[in-house]
């Protein structure tokens, strides 16, 4: 094989000498260079020198005692500046290792369950552990699941019968879904409602693929209630907006329409049990994050919390 020749072979360059031309390039001077790179105007300049040297080019222009740099030195910079954002993650990281002894904790959670119970979940586990960090994942199922099953989260909120391959699941909390109504709705004055109440009102329903939706379309069914089935959305969030703004009436999960209920948005309890539950999704089969249990007991204390809410306000 030929040997390239000398002048196609990439430059030796250190760390050092890149550290130091960022600095110059950085802070525009000498001085202030050598300050912050605990070093010495003299060392500096003659770094630089070697550096220029081994480049091939130069990389200031010395203009009335200061440093101007070229068109090829801005370009330089743009490639250290890639480098060293990423030494300055890995220290940023290593700092928080040090500072609490452990990793960001990673919460999977349903959307409607991430608008409801995980703040409430989040102040708890900050009177338990302050300083601890933690990132929120809303997914829909079953992406969620899978997430889990793949052992990509520490833990996670859903609302599956079974435990997904490679997970745990506890039952945090059952209940039944409401239903939810526009201030003044003549609806508002019953206190419990039935299927044959919402006979011909205009339903405001979750998305054909939801479980929920199923089970609210099979109850009509059964009582051969018809409605007038006109808007529809994924998210019971809006669900409930569209609610406030009187476009129709719905049925929900109940943790959504009690961080939604108000002046404008009325909740009912049902008549029929369309039964709501969720459950805490653990990895089983990747190490336990050393914090998990204060995640875990948060949003038990959370759960518990809204249950005795619910039991009194719906």
């Amino acid at each position: 094989m030929t040997k390239r020749p000398a002048s196609f072979e990439p430059p030796q360059i250190t760390h050092r000498q890149l550290g130091m031309f960022r600095a110059i390039m950085l802070h525009g001077n000498l001085s202030r260079a050598a300050e912050v790179s605990f070093s010495s105007q003299p060392t500096l300049s003659r770094e630089l020198a070697r550096l220029e040297q081994l480049l091939g080019f130069g990389l200031f222009d010395r203009v009335r005692g200061r440093l101007r740099p070229t068109v090829r030195a801005m370009e330089l910079m743009q490639e250290v500046e890639r480098s060293f954002v990423g030494l300055e993650h890995i220290a940023a990281r290593a700092q928080e290792l040090r500072m609490q002894s452990t990793t960001r904790l990673r919460l999977a959670c349903l959307p409607a369950l991430a608008h409801a119970l995980v703040p409430r979940a989040l102040v708890h586990l900050a009177k338990l552990q302050p300083q601890l960090a933690v990132s929120v994942h809303p997914l829909e199922s079953p992406w969620l699941e899978q997430a889990l099953s793949e052992q990509r989260f520490d833990a996670g909120l859903s609302e599956v019968a079974e435990a997904p391959v490679g997970t745990i699941l506890r039952l945090l909390l059952k209940v039944n879904e409401v239903a939810v109504l526009p201030h003044g709705h003549r609806l508002c004055k019953k206190k419990v409602l039935n299927a044959q109440d919402f006979s011909d009102e205009r339903f405001i329903s979750l998305a054909a693929g939801d479980p929920y939706r199923h089970a609210i379309d099979q109850m009509f069914a059964q009582a051969q209630v018809r409605r007038q089935m006109l808007l529809e959305t994924s998210s019971a969030v809006s669900v409930c907006a569209m609610v406030r703004q009187g476009l129709g009436v719905a049925i929900v999960n109940p943790l959504t329409a009690l961080e939604s209920a108000g002046a404008d948005l009325v909740v009912r309890p049902l008549g029929l049990s369309i039964p709501f539950q969720v459950g805490l999704l653990l990895p089983q089969v990747a190490p336990a994050h050393p914090l998990q249990g204060a995640l875990v007991e948060a949003i038990g204390l959370a759960a518990q919390d809204l249950a005795k809410v619910l039991k009194s306000s719906v």
